[in-house]
Parts: structure tokens; sequence; C-alpha cells
């Protein structure tokens, strides 16, 4: 797999009867199959995890949501302590190009899940936007977010 632009984690990686590689999710506490797109989600995982004390328990991976009457899966949905969806981070694998197409995917999501927080990653650049509703527009930020800076601004 791929250098990414994250910090390197020890991840548990085996190969299952058919010959595929799994990676183990910590989140979803199992093995599941090792493609680019699914290296670039637990890298970003253990990035928010270890590195900006999200807790695991709060994190969904491959939320089930409902826009337009289609059933569709954001990669990682985040949640404040009361289950009000915080964040919605929308992973790529490294060789998808991040840009219009992909953003309206997530922004399409919003319509659902109204999130304040929109994450774009391809494990090589990141975007993370906070939306402001109240003003119908949304601010890009050079930092990723510490989940009590989420936490603490909306008091949930």
């Amino acid at each position: 797999m791929p250098k990414l632009n994250l910090p390197e984690y020890p991840f548990r990686v085996r190969t299952n009867r058919d010959g595929k590689q799994e990676i183990h999710d910590p989140v979803r506490k199992r093995f599941v199959r090792l493609t680019p797109e699914e290296w670039v989600r637990q890298h970003f995982l253990n990035f928010m995890v270890i590195h900006h004390k999200y807790p695991a328990s709060l994190i969904h991976v491959e939320a089930s949501l409902t826009y337009n009457r289609l059933a569709k899966r954001s990669d990682i949905v985040v949640y404040g302590n009361q289950g009000k969806p915080l964040m919605a981070i929308e992973c790529k694998a490294p060789s998808i190009l991040i840009d219009q197409q992909v953003f309206d995917q997530l922004a399409m999501y919003n319509f659902t899940l109204k999130v304040s927080y929109l994450v774009l990653t391809n494990g090589i650049q990141h975007y993370v936007c906070r939306m402001e509703p109240s003003v119908g527009r949304y601010d890009f930020l050079k930092e990723f977010p510490e989940y009590n800076e989420l936490h603490e601004q909306f008091h949930d």
C-alpha cells in the first residue's frame, strides 16, 4: 500500500482463505478487506483517535443514511455525547483526486446528517471545512480539530 500523508500505525494485517488481505478495524472490531480506500480510512481513524483524542465509541464507520429515498453510506461519522452527528468524513483511495464531484457527494450526505464539519481525504490531501448554516457558507480550516473543540463548540 502507498505511503500516506498521515502518521504510520502498527496495523494488524492478515491474508484470508481466499488469499485477500484484510486489516483489523479497531472501531468496527473486526477484520475488513484491505483496499486502497480502506488503507486511507484506517490511517485516518487512527489519526483521529490517537492524535486528536476522538473517542472510538462515538465514531461510526460506513454509517447508513438515506438521501432521496436512496440508501447511501458515509465513510465515517463522528457523534457527540448525546448522539448528535458532528462530523462526516469521506475517504477516497490515494489515486482518486479530491475534486468538486467528491465534495458534492459529501455535501449530499450532509443534507441528511446535518453536521457542522465535513472532511475529505485521499490520504495525501485532506480538506476540513466548517459549515456556517446561519450565513449559508463553509470555511476551510487549516488544522484538523481536536474532538473536545467540536464537543465544546456544540455543547451537546
